[in-house]
């Protein structure tokens, strides 16, 4: 059976990374953007990657420009404006396409396990996924849907 551990993904600085590298750990895998009405939700994220990381929770942000090109184009002033305007210390990719004959291999595993209401297709940015300490997708939640509301379904993999 397939897992997101099988997956290589692109690291902001052109290496890249197996995710084979968190197994064994609860993900929330987000697609972000810097310039989003959403973008403030990168502080709950923020907080609740501090509050769970030590029991194993990782974060998982790749930027996303596919949504009316609200992500900068070089992924360097992603990464600084996340750092400094919410203080992001949780992992970071390179910016990918979600949707699309160009998606992300591992996002197009995400939208197979846990397809959207009526579309698979990731709608907007933050559209968020919980992974299980197995590599399997739980529960994928809206871009609208707060960090903090995350916290039960997160509990209950911890």
């Amino acid at each position: 059976m397939k897992t997101v551990y099988d997956f290589t993904v692109k690291k902001t600085n052109g290496d890249t990374e197996s995710l084979r590298d968190y197994e064994g750990k609860p993900l929330l895998i987000v697609n972000t953007a810097s310039k989003c009405g959403l973008t403030p939700q990168f502080k709950g994220l923020q907080e609740m990657y501090d509050e769970y990381k030590e029991q194993g929770l990782e974060i998982l942000g790749f930027p996303c420009g596919q949504f009316n090109n609200q992500e900068f184009d070089n992924i360097e002033e992603t990464t600084e404006f996340c750092q400094l305007n919410y203080g992001v210390s949780f992992p970071m990719f390179a910016k990918i396409d979600v949707n699309g004959a160009k998606a992300d291999p591992l996002f197009a595993f995400l939208k197979e396990q846990k397809g959207g209401v009526l579309t698979k297709d990731i709608k907007w940015n933050f559209t968020k996924f919980l992974v299980d300490r197995k590599g399997q997708v739980v529960k994928r939640y809206a871009p609208t849907t707060e960090p903090e509301k995350i916290k039960s379904d997160l509990d209950n993999l911890l």
